[in-house]
């Protein structure tokens, strides 16, 4: 069972078919998929299952904190369900494969207390970007 549905079953969270499947489909490690994407895998597992419906259903992940919405370079928003443990992204600049990343230290230790303007920063988003092995292999 994915991490992604325990969570949700552990908050009472009300499990329909179309919800259960959306949330099957994030399931497991580096997924960052656009919202096209999750429709075509979920209509894969439930024909029926409407646009609308995996439009709304990740919304709802989105406010609950349970996904995280990821966008890179004007590409379409992406669905990250490794919302709870910090992590980057590195991502292919050529075929914009998204790999989650646990670098060694922390990047708030790497902002200089001149360079944060006053800001309390609580937060970094980190991206890495580069060439995945077959994108750097064709080019």
């Amino acid at each position: 069972m994915s991490t992604l549905l325990e969570r949700l079953r552990g908050r009472g969270w009300r499990m329909t078919a179309q919800r259960r499947v959306v949330a099957e489909v994030l399931s497991g490690e580096h997924i960052h998929l656009t919202a096209d994407e999750v429709l075509v895998r979920a209509a894969e597992r439930l024909p029926e299952i409407s646009r609308a419906t995996v439009y709304n259903t990740l919304g709802e992940l989105v406010a609950l904190g349970e996904v995280t919405e990821v966008a890179t370079d004007g590409r379409a928003k992406r669905y990250d369900p490794n919302a709870h443990r910090p992590h980057h992204h590195l991502v292919c600049g050529g075929c914009g494969t998204i790999r989650d990343v646990q670098p060694d230290g922390d990047p708030l230790a790497a902002l200089p207390a001149s360079e944060r303007f006053g800001f309390t920063v609580s937060d970094a988003e980190v991206t890495y970007r580069g060439l995945c092995p077959a994108c750097a292999a064709g080019a």
